[in-house]
């Protein structure tokens, strides 16, 4: 109880720091609401470490709503909840998110192994490799208590349990690392909800109502999220730099806690900061700049095990993104057409240059990109059926 204390409290205060007091308390009623709520029998129970972040919707809330589509009952709860011990005897299959051992936690997985049931460890990124972690930008800049959290998270990681013998993830490129474990590994890319789809289709109704324009200013866009991003963001700012010497009609949207204290303080008047927003108004967000960018420290693990849902989300709202050339993105883009990937100074230079200067191919870009994200990258087009028939397997 005490180290769930800390923990969630240095979360809170954290959220406080980089969104305001107001995200602060929305997320103390989401945790305490989901300390308390008695999950419901199902097939599928997620436990997770905790619900809020990009990584819980996507990876616990999405997915579960994509099981649910396809005919599986699932219920979730936080490693704190209070009626975990009573969990083992309810459901099938255990899927773990990012938990951390606690006395209930371990309490639980013995309990499910003693009943000879499913766990299945699902990770997002290489959390559970410390020796990655501790050079990484986000643990550097997080509190202490979030710091020992990643060292547990990674010491305690059921991953490094023989019984578990299936994970979950995102991308190849984690799925491969998984792999060298000697983990039977399924991919599950990330996708949009059906709210998400419904919201930015209501969106793209109010834009493309709105009288047609000739644009003057060109916005280009960066949706960090976190100030781990820091140095995602260093590899484009002299390319950056160089686009608004040349291009006094651009402006650089940044959304996140991002530190721009560098060169482009020369360009302040024409930066504009995005606070921290509810997911329908982050969409809303998007869909009011022509260029989305999504950079990563190419070579970095970390980085390359990233996935492309920074393009898929554009995409959804009709904006092009330039984004590194890691692995996912590579995958998921095909350059030139829906999207571009771009590799050092010049590639972004020229890619952004192109966008810049040609609204035809913003425009066919977005709606190639769009078309793509509601084929591939939504929970209503989910089709991950060896998955499903091994969860089958399971119940």
């Amino acid at each position: 109880m005490k180290n769930m204390i800390i923990r969630y409290f240095g979360k809170i205060h954290s959220v406080i720091g980089q969104h305001g007091f107001f995200a602060g308390i929305r997320v103390l009623i989401i945790a305490l609401s989901m300390l308390l709520r008695r999950p419901v029998s199902a097939n599928i129970l997620f436990v997770s470490s905790g619900a809020i972040g990009d990584s819980w919707r996507y990876r616990v809330k999405n997915v579960s709503e994509e099981l649910e589509k396809h005919g599986f009952s699932v219920s979730v709860v936080v490693q704190e909840n209070f009626w975990l011990d009573s969990c083992a005897d309810k459901f099938s299959v255990f899927i773990f998110h990012r938990v951390q051992k606690n006395p209930a936690v371990l309490n639980l997985i013995e309990k499910i192994k003693a009943l000879e049931k499913e766990i299945i460890f699902e990770t997002d990124d290489l959390v559970f490799d410390f020796e990655l972690v501790k050079k990484q930008d986000f643990y550097l800049q997080s509190n202490e208590s979030e710091k020992e959290f990643y060292k547990q998270l990674a010491k305690d990681s059921l991953l490094n349990d023989q019984y578990v013998k299936v994970c979950t993830t995102t991308t190849g490129f984690l799925a491969n690392r998984l792999q060298e474990r000697s983990k039977n590994v399924f991919v599950l890319p990330n996708r949009l909800s059906k709210r998400d789809v419904d919201v930015a289709e209501r969106i793209l109704e109010q834009k493309h109502s709105a009288p047609s324009l000739s644009k003057s200013v060109i916005k280009i866009g960066y949706f960090s999220g976190t100030s781990s991003h820091n140095k995602d963001f260093e590899t484009i700012t002299n390319a950056l730099m160089w686009i608004m010497e040349k291009h006094e009609n651009v402006e650089l949207f940044l959304a996140g806690p991002l530190s721009t204290e560098n060169v482009l303080n020369k360009f302040a008047s024409r930066i504009k900061k995005i606070p921290y927003v509810p997911r329908e108004k982050h969409f809303e967000n998007l869909a009011n700049i022509d260029i989305n960018v999504a950079p990563l420290e190419i070579g970095n693990p970390f980085c390359e095990s990233k996935s492309e849902l920074k393009f898929f989300e554009a995409a959804i709202v009709d904006v092009p993104t330039v984004a590194a050339a890691t692995q996912p993105f590579v995958q998921a883009i095909q350059d030139g057409i829906d999207g571009f990937v771009a590799n050092g100074y010049e590639q972004w230079i020229e890619k952004l240059e192109r966008l810049i200067v040609d609204e035809k191919l913003r425009k066919s870009m977005g709606q190639k990109a769009h078309q793509k994200a509601l084929e591939q990258y939504t929970i209503e087009n989910s089709n991950n059926e060896e998955y499903y028939n091994y969860l089958r397997s399971k119940l």
